[in-house]
């Protein structure tokens, strides 16, 4: 999977998934942006008059290392996702946003305050869950929730609309021109007429069986790749609610406490549909009254009166913000219309339905209350294990004589990989992933503390032996560097033949006669366009790629999907039927529009970057996510080399 994330890393798809990443933040994924604040000493990127904080870049890395863990279904730590560049792909990725926006700044694109507002309020998190309306004190609080400022935010969603209204300029209308479709369709529904003949391992010599000294050559070759991670044996203590679950009968008079503390919470209450409309007076609200009471739609009488209607479909008293008004409401028959001067001013409701509620009894919520107090006890007897622990360990006893103290049971593990896996490269059960953060932070003899494993789960670790990453015994590994050798030569030798062949045809003799001498016949292939090549199953890739790449007359060789290869030879290629190529054309015309929107937004971007001058601090970004800085050569500061317990990238 390491592998996997810095290829993705790398590619395209990365580079718009952080626009896409960027433009997400808008809405509660980036904080702490001041863009008319001076300029502050811990910044880790400026660009211009902007700047992005420790903070910031924290968030933004977490988000794209979040979008990655969900692709492939595993926790990635901030160390392995920064081995293999992630972090600097982020610090890269949100420079160039930056100067994006500090370009569009400087040629003068503004959004006026009024467009920034209207955009705002139409975000639903800010709406009040009771009108369906953009609600100032929501707003306010969901940014606080965030550890964002009204002016924070709003200086982040002026830069969307900015890049939005740039996007919008620069495309508007555009098409490419039918030349270039045309040329691609051509290209497309292009066909080809090529012949090709195989050469299968048994039509060459087997080679002799590898000496030792060509297998330790072989290793070396491919050491990266054969080097075994390091391993580490750990002891481990747990503390689980597990290991101390009660079993003894709950007392009755704690039941009974429980029950009484969370009868209301546990109970429905009483939910009503009311209508309630503001009045300004007394004779507006009588005019509403009668209106109600008449049975007009009370958006209409509400209109008439000059305000608009509140309604709480299904709600408890709870949720009618003026105590008064929600007494009356709640105090009302169904049906019936009441006029109350609430502790927010005048109001009329109208009561359109009624839900009764209903209390639970002990007995319904005995098991749920029961299991609640078990698993309280238990959590008091895990932290009294806990305490036990710690005690003997803070004295200076060692883990394992601090857990027979605390009378809990230690386990070993390993040797394992950083990543979880034993020795064979299966995954060990029962590792968590701040269980292996913390074992890979200690040197060996190390010992944790007691950490919070979660699920009031707790451990502490402790590192036996590391073994460091190493290549395996020849003696280990010998037949599979055996066969691997075998079929390397095999390969040689076959490759060998075929352009040997290959030669004969390119010297004139015909491809039948060729392959007559080489025991074997040609397979004619006719009319093969790129749509339909991949259907053919008998056909490699390498293979359709020489056929493709050729000219007529044209002698290639290609490599088959099963160990062997083609010797092949172009006769035709024919151009499509016109009409075809017409609908073709248009088919492709929007497709090759939207590719060439892309490569407008990525130029600019570009352009952006390398006309306005951006600093970007590394170490600041790597401490930023919990890591160390790197000295001069790459290491962690201050450790000489690599830190110890860093699993290699490979396996």
């Amino acid at each position: 999977m390491l592998s996997a994330i810095r290829v993705f890393a790398k590619s395209w798809v990365a580079t718009l998934l952080f626009g896409l990443l960027i433009v997400s933040f808008v809405v509660f994924g980036i904080g702490n942006r001041n863009n008319f604040s001076p300029r502050i000493s811990n910044s880790v990127i400026t660009a211009g008059s902007r700047s992005i904080g420790p903070a910031e870049f924290k968030r933004a890395f977490d988000g794209f290392k979040g979008k990655l863990e969900q692709q492939y279904g595993q926790q990635i730590s901030p160390e392995l996702a920064a081995q293999n560049g992630l972090d600097r792909q982020v610090l890269q990725g949100l420079a160039t946003s930056e100067a994006f926006a500090e370009k569009l700044n400087r040629i003068g694109l503004h959004p006026s305050d009024k467009l920034v507002a209207a955009e705002l309020r139409k975000i639903p998190a800010f709406f009040d869950q009771v009108t369906g309306r953009f609600d100032q004190q929501s707003y306010l609080r969901r940014l606080a929730d965030n550890n964002l400022t009204a002016a924070n935010f709003e200086g982040q969603l002026r830069d969307q609309i900015t890049e939005q209204e740039a996007a919008s300029g620069l495309i508007a209308g555009l098409t490419v021109p039918r030349a270039y479709a045309a040329l691609a369709a051509i290209y497309t529904m292009e066909s080809r007429d090529f012949g090709y003949f195989a050469i299968e391992p048994a039509s060459v010599p087997q080679p002799p069986a590898p000496t030792d000294a060509q297998l330790v050559e072989l290793m070396n070759e491919n050491k990266a790749q054969l080097t075994r991670p390091e391993f580490r044996t750990l002891t481990v203590v747990k503390f689980s609610p597990s290991q101390v679950a009660a079993t003894a009968p709950i007392d009755p008079a704690e039941l009974q406490k429980r029950f009484n503390f969370r009868k209301d919470t546990l109970s429905s209450p009483e939910t009503r549909t009311v209508i309630q409309i503001p009045a300004k007076d007394a004779a507006a609200a009588a005019q509403i009254t009668q209106g109600l009471a008449k049975g007009a739609d009370p958006a209409l009488v509400a209109k008439q009166a000059g305000v608009e209607a509140i309604t709480y479909a299904n709600k408890p008293k709870t949720a009618i913000p003026d105590g008064k008004v929600a007494t009356a409401a709640f105090t009302t028959p169904a049906g019936q219309v009441a006029t109350v001067k609430g502790d927010l001013g005048m109001a009329v409701v109208k009561v359109m339905s009624v839900t009764p509620g209903r209390a639970v009894t002990l007995d319904e919520v005995r098991p749920a209350l029961e299991a609640e107090i078990r698993k309280d006890q238990a959590a008091e007897k895990v932290y009294a294990l806990t305490q036990a622990y710690d005690d003997a360990h803070q004295g200076g006893a060692n883990l394992a004589a601090s857990a027979a103290k605390a009378g809990v049971a230690t386990e070993t593990l390993g040797p394992l990989t950083q990543g979880g896996r034993d020795s064979t490269g299966q995954p060990v059960q029962g590792l968590s992933q701040k269980l292996m953060e913390t074992a890979w932070s200690l040197p060996a003899g190390g010992e944790s503390e007691v950490e919070d494993a979660g699920n009031g789960e707790y451990f502490a670790v402790r590192v036996e032996k590391i073994t460091p990453p190493a290549l395996p015994p020849l003696e280990e590994i010998k037949p599979q560097l055996a066969r691997f050798w075998t079929q390397r030569e095999l390969m040689k030798a076959m490759q060998a033949k075929a352009e040997a062949l290959a030669a004969r045809v390119t010297k004139g003799e015909s491809l039948d006669a060729v392959a007559k001498s080489a025991g074997v016949t040609v397979s004619q292939v006719a009319a093969l366009d790129r749509r339909s090549a991949g259907q053919n199953q008998a056909l490699s890739q390498d293979l359709l790629g020489k056929a493709f790449g050729s000219r007529p007359g044209d002698v290639f060789t290609a490599q088959d999907n099963h160990p062997g290869f083609f010797v092949g030879k172009l006769e035709a290629v024919h151009v499509g039927d016109p009409t075809t190529l017409a609908q073709n054309e248009e088919q492709l015309r929007p497709q090759m529009t939207q590719g060439f929107v892309r490569e407008i937004g990525e130029s600019a971007h570009v352009y952006a970057r390398q006309t306005v001058k951006v600093t970007m601090d590394a170490n600041r970004a790597r401490e930023a996510i919990g890591l160390e800085p790197l000295d001069g050569k790459g290491a962690p500061a201050g450790k000489g080399g690599a830190p110890a317990g860093k699993a290699p990238l490979a396996k």
